[in-house]
């Protein structure tokens, strides 16, 4: 049922839905084959680097690039919103009313900020993970004194990296972890983080909760009340249903279920990439470390099966994760290549110098590939431990979702 007919005698035309670090690879990946024709459809006219999003917000950098810059020759992009798949005609419903048709997809819809279920999060809460957020703490902190408190919810990454750039520009800031700062880091890791924090003046909190916003404060779950001109929520992601509304099968969290090629569980002609895919119901970590390469091997997906050829299983290697704390201190957490944390960082400049290169490096790979279609590289790992077929694994409920 996974083999559909190849195309030998018509140009093929595959649409990638999101322009983000999967969708942007996944399209440049494309033109290895020169006689296909390449739509990606975003929202948004320009590129969103999510990992400056915190720099936006803090007014110490940018986070936008043109498309113009990054997708190769003959790429055509069209900015709207794509509001339903019909995988049965194989056409795209936009909301502009218009419709595209596609004869392979590429689903790399990226996620966002989830909601918060807190009161008063969603209505006083900024949320960082998307631009619209991003841009409108921006506009926030510019018109606020330079004492005005801050807090910042969640002691993920995402978390600890806008404390970390609120704090070196002189803001008071606290952290509310809601359990262990940077859970997914080492000992050493834990300790080179908080130690920055600390010289940056932020407060730290731990084993304390929030438990309601404000439109001036925030309570935590043992009763305090910390004042806060802005709070900034950075507690959880989530992805666009758009799969689910498709009629399409998902996990728990709406991401698209796949087998290990990224083909969907439903359609051999739907292949996803990025933080929106579910191979075999165990997600690799939201992450642009993960997102490049997952559009790289979606695309070859694609092309194999126009070839006639059989897909390759995904192969996919981690080695670290990457902490800005300010502009002139970094953690660099290494890994094993399953993403399990090594007991090994390296820190201070020399690590901010590493998280800045890095973030250089994932835009000129993205314009290397545009340029020179089939030179992307990503580390790759050994075959991933054998899977039942989708149709006999655990329902999503009932499968610990993968770490964000």
């Amino acid at each position: 049922m996974f083999e559909p007919t190849p195309l030998p005698d018509a140009r093929a035309h595959v649409v990638v839905v999101g322009g983000g670090y999967a969708g942007t690879v996944a399209a440049n990946h494309l033109r290895i084959n020169a006689d296909l024709d390449i739509t990606v459809v975003n929202s948004r006219p320009v590129f969103v680097e999510r990992i400056r999003l915190h720099q936006l917000a803090a007014g110490s950098g940018t986070a936008t690039v043109e498309y113009g810059t990054l997708l190769g020759e003959g790429i055509e992009l069209v900015v709207d919103t794509v509001d339903r798949i019909d995988s049965v005609a194989r056409r795209l419903l936009l909301a502009s009313g218009n419709h595209l048709d596609y004869d392979y997809l590429i689903y790399a819809v990226g996620s966002t900020g989830a909601v918060p279920a807190v009161p008063g999060a969603a209505e006083f809460g900024y949320l960082l993970a998307d631009l619209d957020g991003a841009t409108r703490l921006r506009h926030t902190l510019i018109d606020m004194p330079a004492e005005a408190p801050v807090v910042v919810v969640g002691g993920g990454l995402t978390g600890i990296e806008a404390a970390g750039e609120l704090a070196e520009q002189g803001r008071p800031v606290t952290l509310v972890c809601g359990g262990p700062l940077g859970h997914s880091l080492s000992k050493r890791g834990r300790r080179s983080v908080a130690k920055q924090l600390r010289k940056l003046g932020v407060e730290v909190l731990e084993a304390v909760a929030v438990s309601e916003v404000r439109w001036d404060a925030v309570v935590l779950s043992d009763h305090t009340v910390l004042p806060s001109a802005a709070t900034v929520w950075t507690a959880g992601f989530e992805v666009p249903d758009l799969a689910a509304r498709s009629g399409l099968r998902t996990d728990a969290l709406g991401r698209l279920l796949t087998d290990e090629t990224l083909t969907s569980a439903d359609d051999a002609r739907i292949v996803a990439a990025g933080d929106c895919a579910a191979p075999s119901d165990r997600p690799l970590r939201m992450s642009c470390q993960a997102a490049g390469p997952l559009g790289a091997q979606a695309a070859n997906t694609v092309l194999s099966r126009i070839a006639g050829e059989a897909p390759a299983v995904l192969s996919q290697a981690f080695v670290g994760q990457c902490i800005s704390l300010g502009r002139s201190h970094g953690t660099v957490q290494l890994s094993r290549s399953d993403d399990t944390a090594v007991n090994v960082v390296v820190g201070g400049r020399t690590g901010a110098a590493i998280k800045e290169a890095i973030c250089k490096g994932t835009l000129w790979s993205v314009r290397r590939e545009a340029a020179k279609p089939g030179t992307y590289f990503w580390f790759k790992s050994g075959k991933r431990s054998a899977q039942l077929p989708i149709e006999q694994q655990a329902r999503p409920d009932q499968v610990p979702l993968g770490s964000q």
